[in-house]
Formats: structure tokens, sequence, C-alpha cells
């Protein structure tokens, strides 16, 4: 019996170790991300997962178009952007 407990403790505390230095601050990560990205708004200054730095025009349920500098307008999913530089709502 005592050899089981030895051998089941060490496992489940690596276990227990791997939740939360690795698996919960990636959850939390995600969760940030996806915060981010449903909170979009017009006016917005974004950077996409390419590199590409523009400004909110239009937003759908599942799409954002951006409006770069020459002034022309991509539309790109909202999984596609990566960060929020200024907000339009801290104008």
């Amino acid at each position: 019996m005592e050899g089981l407990v030895g051998t089941v403790f060490p496992l489940l505390l690596m276990f227990v170790l791997f939740y939360f230095l690795l698996i919960r601050p990636q959850q939390k990560r995600q969760k940030a991300v996806q915060q981010m990205q449903s909170d979009l708004q017009k006016g917005d200054k974004v950077v996409t997962i390419g590199g590409l730095h523009g400004i909110v025009d239009a937003l759908d349920e599942g799409t954002v178009v951006i409006k770069c500098g020459d002034g022309s307008r991509l539309t790109y999913d909202r999984a596609a952007i990566r960060d929020v530089r200024e907000s339009a709502a801290g104008v």
C-alpha cells in the first residue's frame, strides 16, 4: 500500500505543478485575447498577427475592416487582431 502511495503522489504533484505553471496561465492569456477581440470598437488602432498596423473602420460579427495608412481598407477575421495599441474609448 505504501509503495502505491509513494508512486502516485509524485505523479499527482507533477500534474498539479503543470496545471498551475503551464495550463492555467495559458487559459488566462487566451481569455484575455478573446475579451480584447470582442471589445474592439471603430477607431481602435490595432496590429494584426501579420504585423499590419491600422485603424478599425468597421466591425461585423466575425470580421473587422481595417483602414491602412494609404487609405485602403482590408477585411480580416477578428481572430487576426493581435493587439490594440490605442483604444478609441481612451481618446
